[in-house]
């Protein structure tokens, strides 16, 4: 079987997409892995597929999003700005909804081509991140290496913020594996590492559980926006200053987390289906 894909990245967080709404395509988890994988498949760091909105479901059509294993995962940010301008190119709307194992996610495409996305309300509950004890979620007693005191929360993923004073002194490689493995993240977490540049400006590296570092995170800039408005090093508006591109996020008032970023087709090509273990 052949089938056509699009390579897209956010701020160089890049994706292999596959639109299933016509029909399956036999994109099972291994399938998956073995496509995400970037020496014998197409290589990203997510794998995402467009499906038919469920029912009812008030939503342009569902995205569902495997990590670089296969396994999905619950929330994307940069991903979901890439849906949405492929679904925008498709039908003509700027205003797209599209369902994500995290609920309904709302992106508008912007006049200057960038893309903003309600990521909804973060989830601040210890139980919510998931954590496997109680504990304060603004300031969590775990350490390793140089950093400690990290803030925590959900932002439909489990995110984990260390704020540190010199972002390019930390060995994120050795250090990240094994924050994203401690043993207070029954489901593992996101991890990351954000220097203040600027009351208004965020320096952010962010090590992704089963992706690794990845060149930009967009649900964890939104985590380290709220999280350092939370300690109050910032505002509620803030730049997320990320390895391949810049982030807007806004904490509103009431609560939903608003990021605006641009979204890039790398290329379109196909795959022949059955080279990839099913």
């Amino acid at each position: 079987m052949r089938a056509d894909f699009v390579k897209m990245h956010g701020c160089g967080n890049d994706f292999v997409i596959f639109d299933e709404r016509a029909s399956p395509l036999g994109l099972t988890q291994a399938r998956a892995a073995a496509i995400a994988d970037r020496r014998s498949g197409v290589g990203c760091d997510q794998f995402i597929t467009i499906e038919p909105a469920p029912p009812g479901s008030g939503a342009d059509a569902l995205m569902r999003i495997r990590n670089p294993d296969g396994a999905e995962a619950g929330a994307c940010g940069n991903a979901t700005r890439c849906v949405a301008t492929l679904l925008s190119a498709g039908d003509g709307r700027p205003h797209q909804v599209i369902r994500t194992a995290a609920g309904n996610l709302v992106a508008d495409l912007l006049q200057d081509g960038r893309v903003q996305v309600d990521m909804g309300p973060p989830a601040l509950g210890w139980r919510d991140v998931p954590l496997s004890r109680e504990a304060d979620t603004l300031h969590l007693d775990l350490a390793e290496g140089p950093v400690r005191d990290p803030a925590a929360l959900s932002m439909g993923n489990p995110h984990a913020t260390f704020f540190v004073d010199d972002l390019a002194a930390l060995d994120i490689e050795t250090i990240g594996p094994r924050l994203e493995h401690a043993p207070l993240f029954p489901e593992r977490a996101n991890i990351g590492f954000a220097q203040l540049l600027a009351p208004d400006r965020l320096r952010l590296r962010v090590w992704e559980r089963t992706a690794g570092l990845t060149r930009a995170c967009g649900s964890g800039a939104c985590a380290a926006a709220v999280n350092a408005a939370r300690r109050g090093l910032c505002g509620r508006a803030v730049t997320i200053v990320a390895d391949g591109g810049e982030l807007e996020i806004v904490w509103r008032e009431d609560g939903h987390v608003l990021m605006t970023g641009p979204a890039v087709v790398a290329f379109r090509g196909t795959l022949d289906l059955d080279a990839y273990p099913a």
